[in-house]
């Protein structure tokens, strides 16, 4: 088994954080340098031809790329402790805010970055500032509606620590780079990311 990771990206850390909270670990580890271009090398292209990390190689040669799905392939292995629900609800709870976060706080904090950060224009070609500013309110306008969630629940989908809580954790450092300030406002928001943020898988 061999993962391609990308220490400075925000979806091989999701990988790395779910791996750590599962106490997995995967001796054969590659970086592969996006700020070099070596996603597009053509090693790399043979192993994901869309040319985006993480991917992982299975012993019999498969090969996994997306997060969530690498993810998948470890909650099922090693179902305990459960990171993806334990029942019919849960489940489809954690499906639910999982997916929510990705289309409305990870990928608009990505495409913010992408278009207006000044280390990406050689990979994002071309890159249009007003479509990555365009993406901030949007980022702050569902913080707002997650955090009415967390003033429900202790974790994101429920009282129980998920994938969900891991893309939402990835997705608020990565405001940073992106230059999207967070709202201290935010009071159930400020309470659960000091929670997750200090869980010994959020080092990952």
């Amino acid at each position: 088994m061999k993962l391609y990771d990308t220490r400075t990206a925000p979806n091989p850390r999701r990988v790395r954080v779910f791996l750590a909270e599962k106490g997995i670990e995967i001796p054969n580890v590659q970086q592969i340098d996006i700020g070099k271009l070596e996603q597009k090398a053509e090693e790399y292209r043979r192993i994901n031809p869309l040319r985006r990390t993480p991917a992982l190689e299975l012993d019999d040669g498969t090969i996994l790329t997306e997060s969530v799905a690498i993810c998948r392939y470890f909650e099922e292995i090693q179902p305990s402790p459960p990171l993806m629900g334990t029942d019919a609800k849960s489940k489809a709870l954690v499906e639910m805010w999982q997916r929510r976060i990705e289309l409305h706080l990870l990928l608009p904090v990505a495409l913010a970055f992408r278009h207006t950060h000044p280390a990406m224009a050689e990979m994002e070609k071309p890159q249009f500032p007003e479509f990555g500013e365009a993406n901030k309110p949007r980022v702050l306008e569902f913080l707002q509606h997650l955090d009415n969630q967390l003033g429900k629940h202790r974790y994101i989908a429920g009282d129980t620590f998920s994938i969900a809580d891991i893309t939402a954790l990835v997705a608020c450092d990565f405001m940073r780079p992106a230059r999207i300030p967070r709202s201290q406002d935010l009071k159930n928001i400020t309470r659960w990311y000091g929670e997750v943020s200090t869980r010994p898988s959020a080092k990952a």
